[in-house]
Order: C-alpha cells, then sequence, then structure tokens
C-alpha cells in the first residue's frame, strides 16, 4: 500500500466519521424489528452483512411478517433500491481509472449517504482509495448499530423497543415533508400512491398491493410531477431581486 493510496484512504474514513451518529440507531432499529419479526440473532446480523441497505431491510422484515412470499419481497425491495443503479453509475464514472473489479467492488457499497459524500466532494478525492475509506466506516457503523440492537435488546425498556419500530417511519417522514412542502404535485402524488395501496390492499395481498400502487403512481407521477420546482422557484426568486435592484 503506497503513501498516496493511504493517505486517501484515510480521507475517506475522516470524511465518513459524521455518519456513524445516524447510522447506529437505524442499526439497531432495524436489529429489535427483525427480532421481532422471529428473525435469530445470526439471521439479524447477516442480513446486514450481506444486504447492507437499512431501508431494504426493514421492508423485508416488515414484508416477511406479514407472510409475504419471496418473489413479492424481492420485488419490492428490487424497486426501492432500484436507485442505486443510478448512484453506483455515477461512483464508478469518477472512479473510472481504477481496475474493473476494483470499480466493481466499490459499487456494492454504494449507499444515499455515501454517494453523497463522495460525489460532492473535491475532485481530488475521486478516488477508489478515498471511497473505499469512506464505505469501510459507513460498513463497520451499519453492522455495529445491528450487533448492538442484536445484543442489547432484551436490556432495552419495552416502550423503547417498541419505538424503535417506527424509526424508520419517522426516518422517511422527515425526508419527504420539507420536499413535499416546496412542491404540490409531488405531495399529491404521494397521497395518491398511498390511497391505491389502501384501495388495492383491499383487492389483493397488501405486499402485491404495495408494488402494484408505486409501479401505477410512479408512471403516473413522470406525467405532471417536476422534481426540479425548488430550483425553479429559488431561480426566479434569485431573477426577482436582481430585477428590482
Amino acid at each position: 500500500m503506497n503513501n498516496s493510496w493511504r493517505r486517501q484512504y484515510l480521507r475517506g474514513v475522516h470524511a465518513g466519521l459524521p455518519v456513524i451518529p445516524g447510522f447506529i440507531p437505524v442499526g439497531i432499529a432495524y436489529a429489535v424489528v427483525a427480532l421481532s419479526a422471529r428473525f435469530n440473532a445470526a439471521e439479524t446480523i447477516l442480513m446486514s452483512v450481506t444486504v447492507f441497505a437499512g431501508a431494504s431491510q426493514m421492508m423485508a422484515v416488515g414484508m416477511y411478517t406479514q407472510g409475504a412470499g419471496m418473489l413479492a419481497i424481492i420485488l419490492a425491495t428490487f424497486m426501492l433500491n432500484l436507485r442505486h443503479l443510478i448512484m453506483s453509475t455515477c461512483v464508478i464514472h469518477l472512479i473510472r481509472h481504477s481496475p474493473l473489479p476494483v470499480r466493481l467492488l466499490a459499487s456494492l457499497g454504494v449507499t444515499d449517504e455515501s454517494f453523497g459524500i463522495f460525489t460532492t466532494g473535491q475532485a481530488e478525492d475521486h478516488t477508489a482509495a478515498y471511497f473505499f475509506g469512506l464505505i469501510t466506516v459507513t460498513y463497520s457503523a451499519w453492522i455495529a448499530g445491528t450487533a448492538l440492537g442484536v445484543f442489547a435488546s432484551g436490556l432495552l425498556p419495552d416502550v423503547l423497543t417498541a419505538s424503535f419500530s417506527i424509526a424508520l417511519y419517522a426516518i422517511f417522514i422527515g425526508i419527504m415533508v420539507p420536499n413535499l412542502t416546496r412542491n404540490l404535485r409531488l405531495a399529491l402524488l404521494v397521497l395518491m400512491t398511498a390511497g391505491c395501496n389502501t384501495a388495492l390492499s383491499q383487492m389483493m395481498d397488501s405486499s402485491w398491493a404495495l408494488i402494484l400502487s408505486t409501479l401505477i403512481c410512479a408512471a403516473l407521477g413522470v406525467f405532471f410531477v417536476d422534481p426540479d420546482t425548488e430550483g425553479k422557484q429559488e431561480k426566479a426568486g434569485q431573477g426577482g431581486v436582481s430585477d428590482a435592484g
């Protein structure tokens, strides 16, 4: 390992440290939910080791609890993680000078957080060594959070354990609400999806209702939701200030 590689790796590790306080609690929450679904300790930790996707793991465990079939779970998690195809492609492009096996291995560690940190960093840090340092932290934090949840779940008060089960929903709400308040069409699409899921759940298994409602409303959203509304509004506001000046 040469000095340049080591230096870039350590820079990546340092950049990933702020992610730890976010990953640990959600890892604990996932472990609590998985144990409640009658996963054993080894299965719970192994899922974090092999999947490394909090939202997908939560969804898969929830669908398993509801009795969903394997195909439904695979399709649902596939759609939820479809964005990783784009993110991984972007990361691979930024480290395109690295050998193909290195690029493919790096793509396995892509998460929303590692992608955001890596792609918004300085151009000089767009190296495989930096990214591996970054995902060393995120991957380790996720597994550590899961392990803590497994071994501490029996020691936690029941009221705290119960609260962990809604942790991911709270995270989703925290992510969505600021965007929905700035984009009424997106808010309408979310409500449509919820309504569609509720209606379809009366006619079929809830897991398949979730998949179909997501596909149907995502297809409809392509025609009337403008994801760049906020950016246009900011530009308009800046233009208004300039004109007034």
